[in-house]
């Protein structure tokens, strides 16, 4: 049986890691945020090249997915990805921990670690965790929270970011240490904008970096590997799996669903570019269906938020809802929907936004700040 397909991006992941180590182009030692939209290839990238380039540097590369479990809280999950880790280092923790050095770590003798449970004992935080780990391996530890918007569902959650922030401050003061750096992703620029946005969140005044989307390259490559099984007479047009590729926003699995599609219509090679571009608009046709089916029977003041909170996704900037600047802007989505209707108040703002909360079109962090649930309503709302 061949392996499946794996499009590799080592010069991508070299430069991150350049930039984690402060020698890159954009600094990226006080933290990495990257967005992208889901099913793009971020979590495979992580996977397949970022920790593998981490590993080549000598780091100690630590990985937890908010999105595996999400009825778990992503303070948990963290805490046990740290904790695992240091299971995995289970016989440099013990020589540590009773060594006379241990003070290093600002872990006291008092506490008691055991590894086994899957948790931090009592009086332990997640910057002891850290710097713990980082004592026992010698190692600049790197923490990668994929799908990092989670953590701001919950208190504690926001909670386990300040933490993190801490036992980042801790680890690299000084340059004595490895240190920490710390990489979150998520599929929601303006979810995990909020990490960043407000004054009163942890890593305020940090950088969101748009995560490069798969080219090019990444198309020519799987035509390539695709073709490779296929007779000679019946091979895919590498344009033609651009196009395709472009039509269902750059996202890898789409593009093989489609080529299934295809499969199964037994195209034949000088119909085959025909094929795919049918099943990819068929595609994009279905995705857009969607958001009409859920946008078309709201009330037209939730309609004319939703208008509003995409617009203003557009300019990469915070959803202030009661701001003067926004009631006036959803008030004009909303004389467009229904010219007989009266200007909105802040109130029923807020009961729409919680309606659209509850219908799970919009999300709301644990501290009052508002996004759409899904980035690719806003593409859509914002279409020509």
């Amino acid at each position: 049986m061949q392996p499946p397909f794996v499009y590799h991006r080592q010069k991508l992941a070299s430069s991150l890691v350049d930039g984690m180590a402060g020698v890159g182009i954009i600094d990226f030692s006080s933290g990495m945020f990257l967005t992208a939209p889901r099913r793009t290839g971020k979590s495979t990238f992580l996977k397949e090249d970022l920790i593998p380039a981490c590993l080549s540097a000598g780091w100690e590369p630590v990985y937890v997915d908010l999105w595996s479990n999400r009825d778990a809280d992503p303070s948990t999950l963290i805490e046990s990805a740290i904790v695992s880790k240091l299971s995995d280092n289970e016989s440099q923790v013990t020589k540590l921990l009773k060594s006379t050095g241990v003070s290093r770590v600002t872990v006291l003798r008092s506490v008691t670690w055991d590894l086994s449970t899957g948790k931090l004992p009592a009086g332990a935080t997640l910057s002891d965790a850290l710097q713990l780990l980082s004592a026992a391996t010698g190692k600049l530890v790197v923490l990668i929270v994929d799908e990092a918007q989670h953590a701001l569902n919950s208190d504690e959650g926001v909670n386990a970011m300040f933490a993190l922030k801490a036992a980042r401050d801790a680890l690299n003061q000084g340059g004595q240490r490895p240190g920490l750096r710390l990489v979150f992703t998520g599929s929601s620029r303006d979810k995990l904008a909020q990490l960043v946005l407000h004054t009163k969140q942890p890593f305020f005044g940090a950088e969101i970096t748009p995560f490069p989307l798969l080219d090019r390259d990444f198309v020519e490559a799987y035509t390539e590997d695709l073709n490779a099984k296929l007779a000679e007479t019946n091979h895919f047009d590498k344009e033609d799996m651009y196009q395709a590729f472009c039509l269902v926003g750059h996202r890898p699995e789409l593009l093989a669903s489609i080529v299934r599609r295809v499969a199964l219509e037994m195209g034949e090679a000088p119909h085959l570019g025909d094929l795919l571009e049918r099943n990819a608009h068929a595609f994009q046709e279905e995705l857009w269906m969607d958001y009409r089916l859920t946008f078309d029977p709201l009330p037209a003041l939730q309609k004319a938020v939703l208008q509003a909170m995409a617009e203003q996704s557009t300019t990469k900037s915070p959803f202030a809802p009661f701001k003067e600047g926004t009631l006036s802007i959803i008030n004009g989505y909303l004389c467009q929907l229904d010219p007989k209707a009266k200007a909105p108040t802040a109130t029923k703002v807020q009961k729409a936004l919680e309606s659209l909360r509850e219908k799970e079109i919009v999300w709301r962090s644990g501290r009052g700040a508002y996004a759409l649930e899904d980035g690719g309503m806003a593409e859509w709302l914002n279409r020509p």
